[in-house]
């Protein structure tokens, strides 16, 4: 299957997306860590995003007792659709009586599904154990994969985790998922590296030089990258990933910070953008990271490409005049990410370049479509009033039924999935708040 059938998902961390072009249903992502720990803010943020579209995770854990896991984890771990794969009790915790203790007083804490290796030693084993629960869920599993140094450490050196990474890494692309792989580069011989890179369809290195953190795209298959390479500093908070990228120039209209709103706002990448205007990723990119300036012939295509007049570049938010009254034509159609474009229409019913609390869509699925996951990645509350039609949605563990007329409203609850079960086109207004 080519990359442009399989769909695109988020990584958790939207300045990843855009260096990347996205990741893919079929990639193995490897993850060279400089210390062994800066990889984890990564998986943790893939693993938000993944259960936020409540799609099945599988956890293989070797290094870290089950108690240590899940403190770690903390919230992530009270999730359904969470397998943790436990390796470590049996493995390096040796079976021992307080690791097997702890193991019998956790189980059953957490909404998540807990399998201990009896025999972590034994690789086909563990393959075994891993692809029957893979084969026990639906849709688009991920993995994350901590660590490929564990692994060594377990199995007795590189030969071991060479056979078991050329055998999984072809399977689980077939298998149509998305796996992360943790490895401490030094850690580990230059072949070790060399091969797994060879196989990954995406290998990813994270640095720390004078106590700054970067990272660089090494490879990254069947995509037209100009930022292969080159290295992007980040700095972490509260869980949170930030670039260098993102800071912004003090005083001043911020043209890129600007421009990346209203792309945004049109559920437009990077190249997606790139491609309607006719220039390169990398010029888009570093427009908005104000490394360069677009010329007039490019800044008047884009504000016709996200449908915005070319003033709301440079106005301040405080000077724009607040309309009270929106027209028919100045609703915009607007793309959901993570969603086949066939699945769902959607409008916004306020133009791109207006900024207010309250964000309000016309959203229609169209007849016995299924979505298998919300329409927007929001942090704050959202309302839903079904103005026709039958939609049928699922939140949490319990299933609901809307009909004409009826009301949906949300604090932080993530809808899991959506269905129109009826013959005609359901159509709903839905209004992000805050």
């Amino acid at each position: 299957m080519a990359l442009s059938d399989k769909y695109k998902v988020s990584s958790g961390v939207d300045q990843l997306d855009e260096l990347l072009g996205g990741l893919y249903i079929g990639d193995n992502v490897v993850w060279l860590d400089d210390s062994g720990s800066l990889a984890y803010v990564f998986c943790r943020n893939f693993i938000q995003a993944s259960q936020a579209h409540n799609k099945p995770l599988i956890y293989v854990s070797f290094d870290r007792s089950l108690k240590n896991l899940l403190e770690r984890l903390g919230p992530l771990a009270d999730n359904p659709s969470l397998t943790i794969l436990d390796c470590f009790t049996c493995g390096k915790g040796k079976s021992s009586a307080i690791f097997l203790k702890s193991y019998a007083a956790l189980q059953g804490r957490q909404s998540c599904t807990i399998v201990k290796i009896e025999e972590p030693r034994q690789t086909e084993l563990v393959m075994d154990t891993l692809y029957g629960l893979h084969a026990e869920m639906d849709g688009d599993v991920r993995f994350v994969f901590e660590s490929v140094t564990g692994m060594q450490e377990l199995w007795g050196g590189e030969e071991a985790i060479i056979n078991f990474y050329s055998h999984s890494c072809p399977r689980l692309y077939e298998l149509n998922t998305i796996a992360y792989w943790i490895m401490e580069k030094k850690a580990h011989s230059p072949r070790l590296r060399a091969q797994i890179s060879q196989i990954a369809q995406v290998v990813i290195d994270l640095s720390i030089k004078r106590g700054s953190t970067s990272l660089t795209v090494f490879k990254a298959e069947n995509r037209d990258l100009e930022n292969l390479h080159k290295p992007h500093n980040y700095w972490t908070k509260d869980q949170r990933i930030h670039f260098d990228e993102e800071k912004r120039t003090p005083g001043g209209i911020d043209l890129g910070l600007r421009i990346k709103e209203l792309r945004s706002k049109r559920g437009l990448s990077q190249t997606e953008l790139a491609r309607l205007v006719g220039v390169t990723p990398s010029s888009i990119s570093q427009v908005e990271s104000n490394l360069i300036y677009p010329s007039l012939p490019g800044l008047l295509k884009m504000a016709e490409v996200l449908r915005v007049d070319i003033s709301s570049f440079f106005q301040e938010k405080s000077e724009w005049e607040k309309p009270v009254v929106f027209l028919a034509d100045e609703a915009t159609e607007v793309k959901i990410p993570d969603l086949p474009e066939d699945s769902i229409q959607a409008k916004l019913l306020t133009p791109v370049d207006f900024d207010s609390k309250a964000e309000p869509y016309l959203i229609e699925v169209p007849p016995h479509k299924a979505l298998s996951s919300h329409f927007f990645m929001h942090k704050g509350e959202e309302v839903g009033h079904l103005i026709s039609g039958e939609l049928q949605v699922k939140i949490n563990k319990s299933s609901y039924t809307l009909r004409a007329g009826d009301t949906i409203y949300l604090t932080s609850e993530m809808p899991a999935h959506w269905k129109n079960p009826g013959a005609e086109t359901a159509r709903l207004l839905w209004i992000k708040v805050g």
